[in-house]
């Protein structure tokens, strides 16, 4: 695949309140042993009253800007990716532009659920391979506490808040991205759902409070049948073998589904990384707090090849193989 598109800084932030699994006990009928074979989440993070995306997102910006001295004043390009923007318009993105002041630059969101920084990152590159951009701001936020329901124990166990930013920049000699395959069944969107203005699909009722609501076992069947094929087929998109994969990174959504991934790919569990154990299911934020996780674990080096693939809502699937060079 052609690209001149390169991932030149990352920066995470998470809330400092934390919601642990003993927490969860009290407010529904759970407790921890049940939720950590489940899922093999422990704690999640929430956003507090005064914290939403546009915040969660601004900090994230200003930690990769400290962390690898990036200039934000030449961005020509925002691209959020969020579920759960502060408002209906204005978006994440023109919020990010007036925090910043950023002065000339496009600016706008995506909702692809937890594909969306998958998504993301193909619309950077492209759009800087294409020469209609140089240099794109690449953030995905999500406060995903505030549309929880914490009644539906099947739910409110997997739900955490965070927010990523990374750079992408133009480079002809030393671009990111090898290979990206994307898909969608749009059929499935009815098995995990956020109402908005209406309260039917395809003529079908739906729970109708403007929290998530998910049939977690007709998603795991199709995250189970779709993701190993697709993997696949990007691998044979940019003519590799598994082995030469350093880093598997998926949607952290559950560590089951991701070990039952792992085993059906033939992908060791040694070699991927997630954020889910401490973090919870951030939707489109979990990929890259895994990344960063990696990197300060001392995993995750320069010049790594990584596969990320993103899936959820929609039913969305987003992944790249891309070489990992922050130089």
């Amino acid at each position: 695949m052609y690209s001149t598109a390169r991932i030149t800084a990352i920066g995470t932030y998470v809330p400092q309140k934390r919601l642990r699994n003993k927490d969860l006990e009290k407010m529904v009928d759970t407790n921890d042993e049940w939720i950590v074979q489940r899922t093999g989440m422990r704690e999640r993070r929430m956003a507090g009253d005064d914290e939403f995306s546009s915040t969660l997102a601004f900090k994230a910006i200003e930690k990769m800007k400290e962390t690898y001295g990036k200039d934000l004043t030449d961005i020509d390009c925002i691209v959020v990716s969020t579920t759960t923007p502060d408002y209906a318009f204005p978006s994440v993105a023109c919020q990010i532009q007036n925090h910043f002041q950023i002065p000339c630059t496009g600016a706008f969101d995506i909702n692809a659920t937890c594909a969306g920084f998958t998504y993301a990152l193909h619309i950077a590159n492209s759009f800087i391979t294409s020469g209609v951009h140089q240099k794109v701001l690449v953030v995905t936020t999500e406060t995903l506490t505030k549309v929880t329901d914490y009644t539906d124990r099947s739910t409110c166990i997997l739900f955490g808040d965070g927010a990523a930013a990374v750079m992408v920049e133009k480079d002809e000699e030393n671009p990111s991205f090898l290979a990206t395959h994307m898909g969608t069944n749009g059929e499935g969107g009815i098995h995990v759902y956020r109402t908005n203005l209406t309260d039917t699909m395809g003529g079908i009722p739906l729970k109708a409070d403007g929290n998530i609501v998910q049939n977690g076992r007709e998603v795991y069947k199709w995250v189970s049948r779709t993701l190993p094929p697709s993997i696949e087929a990007l691998l044979k998109k940019a003519k590799l073998h598994l082995d030469a994969i350093d880093w598997f990174v998926p949607h952290s959504a559950n560590l089951r589904m991701i070990e039952s991934i792992c085993e059906r790919s033939g992908i060791s569990l040694d070699k991927t990384l997630t954020s889910a154990e401490y973090m919870g299911n951030t939707s489109s934020v979990t990929i890259p707090l895994a990344i960063r996780l990696g990197i300060e674990n001392g995993k995750v080096k320069n010049g790594d090849l990584m596969m990320v693939y993103g899936f959820g809502g929609g039913l969305t699937h987003a992944g790249h193989i891309i070489r990992w060079d922050l130089g």
